[in-house]
């Protein structure tokens, strides 16, 4: 306490300067309007700055949870698409199969390999979240693979740049088939095979899953025609495709179920026993 009043006191002058210099700038900014608008507009200007600070900080650090929700929201949103009905189809069939909103599991990848010839990602979601071997792996710009492995809580997807990968496939705007593989070169092309020469194509047509999978809905996008080359000893087309997808670059996906593909596979199991 003696401290304190040694300090004032010799320090009186300087404040009771700084005493009288508050009085009087307090009094000319109450005074003066001039003068009071100004030191609100420097104050709503500090805060304003730091509030803004704030703010950037705290979505910054909610990244995540809003990146949940989108993912979610898009899930549901290509649920929706799954179910529109192709007006292009004289039959009216529903083009994909009727995908319902709770046939599709939101998931992330966790771990991805594309530098080696069997190539597989990790998500994840497991058997606790309903995942199973054979489901479909999209994302929003295309096919991603297929389940290959399950445990509780994560999942192994065999990606589609795997040697070992084979899908059903069409030209979207032909309706002609292939099968979808990958010869182990580029990460960003597969390759379409089994295309008969009958079909009608060029470099740009679109390619997408074909309707004889059990695994994917029909239509989902795979990428565009790159190349086209005629295999000599079966006289079919070899279809290069540049993938939509970036698969060095990969997210959120969504695993889609299949109700129907254990009642078909038993169905063409009889058909082969008869």
């Amino acid at each position: 306490m003696q401290q304190i009043f040694n300090f004032i006191y010799k320090n009186s002058n300087r404040l009771l300067f700084l005493l009288l210099l508050g009085i009087s700038l307090a009094l000319t900014i109450q005074t003066h309007s001039f003068h009071r608008s100004k030191i609100i507009s420097s104050a709503n200007f500090l805060s304003g700055g730091v509030y803004e600070r704030i703010n950037n900080l705290n979505e910054y650090l909610n990244l995540k949870t809003q990146n949940d929700e989108l993912a979610s929201e898009n899930a549901k949103l290509r649920s929706i698409l799954f179910n529109v009905k192709d007006t292009s189809n004289i039959a009216k069939l529903d083009s994909i199969k009727g995908v319902k909103s709770e046939d599709v599991l939101v998931s992330k990848v966790i771990r991805n390999s594309y530098n080696v010839h069997e190539n597989y990602l990790t998500l994840n979601s497991g058997e606790l979240q309903g995942v199973k071997p054979d489901m479909g792996v999209i994302n929003s710009l295309g096919i991603i693979g297929i389940i290959d492995n399950t445990s509780p809580n994560y999942s192994t997807v065999m990606s589609i740049l795997n040697k070992k990968s084979q899908i059903n496939a069409k030209i979207k705007k032909s309706n002609h088939f292939g099968s979808l593989v990958w010869d182990g070169k580029s990460t960003g092309y597969v390759q379409l095979i089994d295309v008969p020469r009958l079909a009608s194509i060029k470099k740009g047509d679109t390619i997408v899953t074909g309707g004889q999978s059990v695994i994917f809905p029909e239509n989902i996008g795979i990428g565009t025609i790159a190349n086209i080359y005629t295999e000599k000893e079966t006289n079919y087309y070899k279809i290069n495709i540049k993938l939509f997808n970036d698969m060095t670059n990969l997210g959120h996906v969504y695993i889609i179920k299949s109700k129907n593909r254990e009642e078909l596979i038993n169905l063409e199991k009889r058909e082969k026993n008869e």
